[in-house]
């Protein structure tokens, strides 16, 4: 009976606070490989590009793809196929987590590498860690996973990120003006805005300019400009260019 209850607690699963019971083993995690009653086999490792670990007497086991104790179950079980021990009672203990790590760049005010937990798995919560959408940057982020792009808005609902995924924050698409407005510059597009509403947040037309005189230049795709009149309720794409002309009279 004490044996067996030994076996149980060795083969109990040991997982860090910051990890999940059901996470799965990866790549570039670190273990700790506990055999008991043998402190001589007792083992740190990382799994490698392969997905396994080199251990002493059994040589290399792959244990990515497994929970902690599915991976104690089988390195277990490689000790008694080989002959090595009679009934071995192996832990394994998570140490490092790399393998649920998340690459975020681009316009966040921390970028870097992130690690996933129960806790902060969730898009909205790993860009926070980030500190953030900084200034100029998109609401809508791009979640490349697997080779495929995910565009998804920040401000939406939930999206929950995997190990390996690597978000990107654009910057925001703006739009520039110039002539007899208060204030020339570039400003943030915001979506179905109009040429109306782009003079109101340059600070409006000057008493020397005109609503009449406006030219609107918009890229074309292949590095040139076209360039026409522009009325008050023309809706704006990203980086076009309202130029605000002098009245005639």
């Amino acid at each position: 009976m004490i044996r067996v209850l030994i076996g149980l607690v060795a083969m109990l699963m040991v997982v860090p606070a910051w990890a999940q019971a059901g996470d799965k083993l990866g790549i570039g995690d670190a273990i700790r490989v506990t055999v008991f009653q043998q402190p001589d086999l007792t083992t740190e490792s990382r799994i490698s590009e392969r997905g396994t670990v080199s251990l002493p007497l059994v040589g290399e086991v792959k244990l990515a793809g497994l929970s902690v104790a599915q991976a104690g179950g089988r390195i277990a079980g490689e000790l008694k196929s080989g002959k090595f021990l009679k009934n071995p009672q192996v832990a394994v203990a998570l140490t490092t987590l790399r393998s649920r790590q998340v690459s975020v760049l681009g316009m966040v005010a921390r970028p870097g590498r992130y690690a996933l937990d129960g806790t902060s798995s969730q898009l909205a919560d790993v860009i926070a860690a980030a500190g953030g959408v900084a200034e100029g940057g998109a609401d809508s982020v791009t979640v490349l996973r697997a080779g495929k792009e995910h565009k998804v808005n920040v401000l939406g609902k939930n999206f929950e990120l995997k190990g390996g995924d690597t978000v990107y924050v654009e910057r925001a698409p703006v739009f520039y003006i110039y002539g007899e407005v208060a204030r020339s510059g570039a400003y943030r597009l915001e979506p179905h805005m109009t040429v109306m509403q782009a003079l109101a947040a340059g600070g409006g037309i000057t008493p020397r300019g005109s609503d009449r005189r406006m030219k609107l230049r918009r890229p074309s795709g292949n590095g040139q400009f076209v360039e026409r009149d522009a009325g008050l309720n023309d809706l704006l794409k990203a980086d076009d260019v309202i130029y605000v002309r002098e009245s005639l009279f």
